[in-house]
């Protein structure tokens, strides 16, 4: 009952998650079927961008070859969106990653894979020019320009990606994973980087 917990275990550490099972049950209920039948075991954060985010959740990245191009890989079914406003893109929140507009327009997440947050400095005009540009679909409230200002986060993402949880505890593993050295599809050269 409630809102469940899960740990994501590294070679840098623990990440503790807490899901918002109550806005998300969806997302909430498929990421959970993954981690109890242990989908994730042995796969890697696959993309890593430092001041952005970490990504993770392709079964293709368990013991994939270091040349081996990831990130397309899933269970072959999306599920649908469940963005709300009031959940935004700082530092530490866990959101379900997706195919881009052109080929998704209803925004539907990917079947497993998911990102967590690392972020840059977001600074006021940065999200008032954000407000300009979704006008009328979303609209930053005082507590969030707030929660920017005190962390740091990627706003541009806001809207767009269906946010289901958030870390409570690991976040100096999130900062060593998201400093890694990476190649050109940002995937870590390390790859026994494991969740």
């Amino acid at each position: 009952t409630g809102n469940p917990k899960v740990v994501i275990k590294t070679n840098k550490g623990d990440i503790q998650l807490e899901l918002f099972r109550d806005k998300a049950p969806v997302t909430v209920e498929n990421f959970m079927k993954y981690v109890n039948n242990g989908h994730y075991k042995g796969t890697i954060f696959h993309r890593v961008i430092d001041n952005f985010m970490i990504q993770g959740g392709d079964p293709d990245s368990r013991g994939a070859a270091p040349s081996m191009r990831l990130g397309m890989g899933g269970p072959g079914y999306t599920i649908p969106a469940e963005i709300l406003p009031q959940f935004i893109h700082t530092k530490g929140m866990l959101a379900a990653a997706r195919r881009p507009d052109a080929v998704n327009p209803d925004k539907q997440s990917s079947g497993s894979q998911f990102y967590i947050v690392h972020g840059a400095p977001v600074n006021p005009q940065m999200l008032e020019m954000f407000n300009n540009q979704r006008a009328g679909k979303f609209t930053y409230t005082a507590e969030q320009m707030a929660e920017y200002a005190a962390t740091k986060g990627t706003p541009n993402l806001d809207g767009d990606y269906t946010i289901f949880g958030q870390m409570i505890d690991g976040f100096e593993v999130l900062d060593a994973i998201a400093a890694m050295q990476v190649d050109r599809a940002n995937r870590p050269l390390r790859s026994e980087e494991h969740t």
